[in-house]
């Protein structure tokens, strides 16, 4: 491969892991943002890296499952590179079951087996018996499952910005690009601008509000309750979130749908209740229409890539994805996986 020239728009977790998977290439990149790192949805602060059921397997599930097994190894070698600690730990997950729904949750069970390879288990076990923090199950039943991971979204932004400094790559401000090769990671917002392009429904934007509190549970299980997260990080902080709203005002202010995520994970899991709140947060995640990462070349721009979509599982499966955009941008050489490219 002869020297490449690589310019990445956006340095969400999709271009600044597609920026480290081009310079570790040897490709001179350039990584170019309006605003800051991390200033759309990849500044959140849930971090919630968990599995697809075991079930019904298609691509999009194998290669997050790929991508949640390279995880450790991933974000402890950009821990050393950068000096940043990402906050990943693979802590697992308490699913608390609702009446009618043990039965199906054991048919997962034997699932797992299966397509999880021996790496991580799908249990079902009786609430009492469940690790982590106490939790309300209808059924008198939860999940577990050892797959599913965390990390801080702000911190492993960081980690990634540091690690690309410790190539010689850093970002720099700005809002278009200088010719070359150009992969665009910008979000919602570049989701609206391809659709403009293409004159189709690419996708769009749905607003996430999440909140943190003071509540130290470093090494414990997160809970998943009805569509809630409830993530113990390292730093004695809980991250609860988080909305998904199609509709919105403004991107990044909470209102009284934050104080509802609240009233629920006290609900689910009361040694939450006297947890004080020290943040909120909202953010609009990008999600394509086909609710898959998009990945491949923009149609009718020669040189010009699309890297976009990661909605609620970019930080799972960047790192994985981002090897697979640098076959293409480089090398030509594509693996991109069914469901994910863009189609003219």
């Amino acid at each position: 491969m002869t020297m490449a020239d690589v310019t990445i728009m956006g340095a969400g977790v999709f271009g600044l892991t597609v920026a480290l998977a081009c310079a570790d290439r040897g490709a001179r990149v350039r990584v170019i943002e309006k605003r800051a790192p991390g200033a759309g949805s990849s500044g959140g602060i849930v971090g919630a890296l968990a599995p697809h059921v075991p079930e019904n397997w298609n691509a999009k599930k194998a290669m997050q499952f790929e991508a949640l097994r390279m995880a450790e190894h991933y974000w402890a070698d950009i821990a050393a590179r950068g000096g940043v600690d990402p906050g990943y730990a693979r802590t697992g997950r308490v699913q608390p079951l609702a009446h009618g729904a043990v039965d199906l949750a054991r048919s997962r069970e034997a699932q797992a087996r299966d397509l999880w390879q021996g790496f991580a288990t799908w249990r079902v076990l009786p609430v009492a018996d469940a690790p982590g923090l106490a939790v309300d199950a209808p059924s008198g039943f939860v999940v577990h499952d050892t797959l599913t991971a965390r990390l801080h979204p702000r911190r492993a932004g960081a980690a990634l910005v540091a690690a690309l400094s410790a190539q010689g790559v850093t970002v720099e401000q700005g809002d278009s690009p200088q010719g070359g090769t150009v992969i665009w990671a910008t979000g919602y917002e570049g989701l609206a601008d391809l659709s403009r392009d293409l004159a189709r429904n690419m996708g769009g934007g749905v607003k996430g509000q999440s909140l943190l509190l003071a509540h130290a549970a470093p090494n414990l299980p997160q809970v998943f309750a009805e569509g809630l997260h409830i993530v113990p990080h390292a730093d004695g902080t809980v991250a609860i979130g988080s909305t998904s709203e199609r509709e919105f005002d403004a991107p990044d202010t909470t209102d009284a749908q934050c104080e509802a995520l609240l009233a629920r994970a006290r609900a689910a899991c009361p040694e939450l209740a006297k947890a004080a709140v020290i943040a909120r947060w909202a953010g609009v995640r990008p999600r394509a229409q086909s609710r898959a990462p998009l990945m491949g070349a923009w149609p009718g721009r020669d040189g010009h890539f699309v890297f976009n979509g990661g909605f609620k599982i970019g930080f799972a499966m960047a790192p994985a994805l981002a090897q697979i955009m640098a076959d293409l941008v480089l090398d030509r050489r594509d693996r991109v996986p069914d469901g994910f490219g863009l189609v003219a």
